[in-house]
């Protein structure tokens, strides 16, 4: 494989990011923590090296090219030349489609779509360099159809065709590129979503869970376990993946 062990995690300040930064530095990467404020990286960064990693927090938006050039270039320069991506970066702005703004759906496509594309052209002129890389791009079940998520439901599919695209592009320079939808996961991001519904988190966890065959809620640590699989060497002829981490089968 890259001698280089350099990943990066986008939206890593906290929940399925800083799950997935923690968990390739228990791999052996140095890891790139991106997230919009450097300070919010600082609790996923203290973790990391208080376990014998390395890591460095990066401020970013992944939705502008010039910042998230920035970022990739000061990664490689301080840690190495990066050959894992994980696309994790989002945000919600839910509401029914005749409530739904411009800037919602606007907001959502950038981050989701746009970050992504973004980090993946910036990142892959290391990996093709190195003749090796893996992207991990983070999609959802409500890829599938959510009420009151049209533009996340969109974004969510569309990076499922980017991942594919991806997986076709690049398999000849020894990279892959799979996604993983998670199922409901216990974050901050379920939180609000539970506030939107008017329901209390104790509730809403409930409510998922009677419907998860494997009777429990994700944790971001089930997510990061996906990560690790799908940037492992051995995982090299699995491309083009879509994996629905949602404690059962959801496509």
């Amino acid at each position: 494989m890259a001698e280089s062990r350099v990943a990066i995690v986008t939206g890593a300040a906290r929940g399925i990011g800083a799950a997935t930064a923690k968990r390739l530095a228990e791999d052996g990467f140095a890891v790139g923590v991106i997230d919009l404020d450097e300070k919010q990286c600082a609790e996923t960064v203290s973790a990391i090296e208080a376990g014998g990693g390395k890591a460095l927090a990066v401020g970013a938006n992944v939705a502008d090219a010039e910042q998230v050039q920035a970022a990739v270039d000061r990664i490689a320069s301080e840690l190495g030349a990066p050959t894992v991506l994980v696309n994790n970066a989002g945000v919600l702005r839910d509401n029914m489609l005749f409530k739904m703004s411009e800037d919602d759906w606007d907001t959502v496509m950038s981050v989701h779509l746009r970050g992504s594309f973004l980090m993946a052209r910036a990142v892959q002129k290391h990996m093709v360099e190195a003749k090796w890389g893996r992207i991990v791009n983070l999609s959802s079940t409500s890829a599938l159809g959510n009420r009151g998520q049209a533009n996340y439901s969109t974004a969510k599919a569309g990076l499922q065709g980017l991942t594919k695209t991806l997986a076709i592009e690049l398999g000849k320079f020894g990279i892959t590129a799979n996604a993983i939808a998670p199922g409901f996961i216990a974050t901050d991001m379920t939180k609000a979503t539970a506030e939107r519904v008017g329901m209390s988190f104790e509730d809403f966890t409930t409510a998922a869970i009677s419907q998860i065959p494997v009777g429990r809620a994700g944790a971001p640590e089930d997510i990061a376990n996906t990560v690790s699989f799908f940037a492992d060497e051995r995982s090299g002829f699995v491309s083009g993946q879509v994996i629905y981490v949602a404690g059962g089968p959801k496509a």
